[in-house]
């Protein structure tokens, strides 16, 4: 992959017309465009099909339910054109299992772990045992047991998970912040450059690009931060 192809912008707006602007905007500076729920929820399924026509869609729904319902909605999702799709691996191996088995070969499966707003104290609450790095690895696992394409993760946890799962698997990297950036409700943050020398396969960015004065020039930023850790060209 290219530099710009590992940099995903986060299209975090409801307005269907702004984040239509955005995705013109980046379309020929960025590989991947994510879609998340706010964008899906108050536009619903056309906001994806719109986006995927300006580039590959990343469709971040982190879908997390009984096997059945879980990969039809699976299904539904991959057949929108979709590049990448998350559940939760919490959603356990079965679901996974379905949901890959109901998208199709062009639509790749990522397992989310922990998300990046949790830290120790958070996972206790909701009855994990162990920090943020030993759960993301326990669940990446499940993920790679389940065929899964990849996961999701914090940059803090990607040297173990390439320890534990290989080179083989994606990972997916949010909460991307450059120096003097601030972290805002993202607890487990690193540079673009730092996690694509770790082993990140793609890094996720949004506010650091969409709420700039100039989203075309932070983007292009990242992509250069990306190609200097990578060792290659910008385009």
């Amino acid at each position: 992959m290219q530099p710009r192809d590992r940099l995903i912008v986060a299209l975090d707006r409801s307005e269907r017309d702004e984040i239509l602007a955005l995705a013109d905007s980046l379309s020929d500076a960025v590989g991947v465009f994510k879609v998340g729920l706010q964008a899906f929820v108050a536009n619903g399924p056309s906001i994806v099909r719109e986006v995927a026509a300006r580039g590959h869609v990343f469709l971040d729904l982190k879908l997390h339910d009984i096997p059945n319902t879980a990969s039809h909605a699976a299904a539904e999702a991959g057949a929108l054109g979709v590049t990448l799709l998350t559940v939760h691996a919490s959603g356990g191996v079965a679901m996974m299992q379905a949901c890959r088995a109901a998208t199709a070969a062009s639509t790749q499966l990522l397992g989310v772990t922990i998300l990046t707003s949790l830290g120790e104290d958070d996972l206790g609450q909701i009855g994990f045992d162990g920090d943020p790095l030993r759960n993301a690895v326990r669940l990446a696992r499940l993920a790679m047991v389940a065929g899964l394409a990849g996961v999701v993760a914090s940059p803090l946890e990607i040297e173990a998970i390439r320890d534990a799962c290989g080179e083989a698997p994606l990972i997916v990297v949010p909460g991307i912040r450059s120096g003097g950036e601030p972290a805002a409700d993202q607890r487990r943050t690193m540079t673009a450059g730092k996690a694509v020398a770790l082993g990140a396969s793609y890094i996720v960015v949004g506010r650091p690009i969409t709420e700039s004065a100039d989203p075309r020039a932070a983007a292009m930023r990242l992509v250069d931060e990306i190609g200097a850790a990578s060792g290659g060209p910008r385009s």
